[in-house]
């Protein structure tokens, strides 16, 4: 079974700083969507400095927040698996916990200089909301319905603009779906059960055919496709438990997979992703199990 929720035996002095944390990343913020909202003078005349004083905003905010986890939080971020080189584009596959998931990959990407140009599916409802919302507009980020049939056409022409506008890419995408909860994964291991041998145990069933989209949208442009596991050592915790202190450690597991590798055909790359969630699952099992990723070939590396 996975991981329980966190239980939170901490104090007023925690919350207290949660709120104050809260504050002042919400304080800054909204400068940085005014600098944002100021750029769209240059939209007219220069598509790559707006996306460049955009690019500077992402990667500034975020990485406040990044170093706030290193240095008020003393967050570990443990990295396993493949070494990853600097500076590709890439689409980011990971499993979804809960939300401190994001800050690691945040992490992932500040290593690899590409903090400032993640892009994310995000919830159509979130595109108005002050601050994150607003700012994620400006970073290509892409507002769905989760709905196929209604966000076909928004994706095919979100992935068409950024290639043929040569923008850098990190896009993230928690294929699942959805964050793992136990309802959740119930219904998942009935529709497994249905289709195919062996339910899942720790993740759910990935959704493909956003996946297979972002691979044939993409294929000719980015470079690989990351195969990120994300878990936790005894409890996964909620985002509020995260900015009261209570993280110590968050691991990740790296699997590089060069793009031109991957299958062709849409049904061939839809296996192929229902293969690499089975493995994710094996992977999660060996770690609540041993307490490592590392399995003998790959060691492990603390990023602070």
């Amino acid at each position: 079974m996975p991981l329980e929720p966190l239980r939170d035996h901490s104090g007023p002095l925690a919350t207290l700083k949660a709120v104050a944390l809260l504050v002042l990343g919400f304080a800054t913020l909204l400068p940085v969507n005014l600098l944002q909202l100021a750029s769209l003078v240059l939209l007219p005349f220069s598509k790559k400095a707006f996306r460049a004083v955009n690019r500077w905003c992402a990667d500034t905010w975020w990485g406040l927040c990044v170093t706030a986890a290193d240095r008020l939080y003393k967050v570990q971020v443990i990295f396993a698996g493949d070494e990853v080189p600097m500076r590709e584009n890439a689409l980011v596959a990971a499993n979804h916990q809960q939300m401190p998931d994001i800050p690691a990959i945040m992490k992932f990407a500040r290593t690899k200089d590409r903090l400032g140009d993640l892009k994310f599916f995000v919830k159509k409802q979130l595109k108005w909301v002050p601050g994150m919302g607003w700012g994620m507009q400006f970073l290509d980020c892409l507002f769905i319905d989760r709905d196929w049939t209604a966000d076909r056409e928004t994706i095919r022409r979100t992935f068409s603009r950024l290639v043929d506008d040569k923008v850098p890419v990190y896009l993230v995408s928690f294929v699942e779906g959805t964050r793992l909860t136990l309802p959740k994964l119930a219904a998942a291991q009935d529709y497994a059960r249905a289709h195919s041998p062996r339910p899942p145990v720790h993740t759910l069933v990935p959704r493909t055919k956003g996946f297979v989209a972002s691979v044939e949208g993409l294929r000719s442009y980015i470079d690989a496709v990351y195969d990120l596991t994300i878990a936790y050592d005894n409890a996964v915790p909620s985002l509020w438990q995260f900015l009261k202190g209570l993280v110590r450690r968050i691991h990740v597991h790296v699997r590089r997979f060069p793009v031109h590798d991957l299958p062709d055909a849409p049904d061939d790359l839809r296996l192929w992703l229902l293969d690499r969630w089975k493995e994710k699952d094996d992977l999660l099992e060996h770690f609540y199990t041993t307490g490592s990723f590392h399995t003998g070939s790959k060691r492990s590396n603390v990023q602070r």
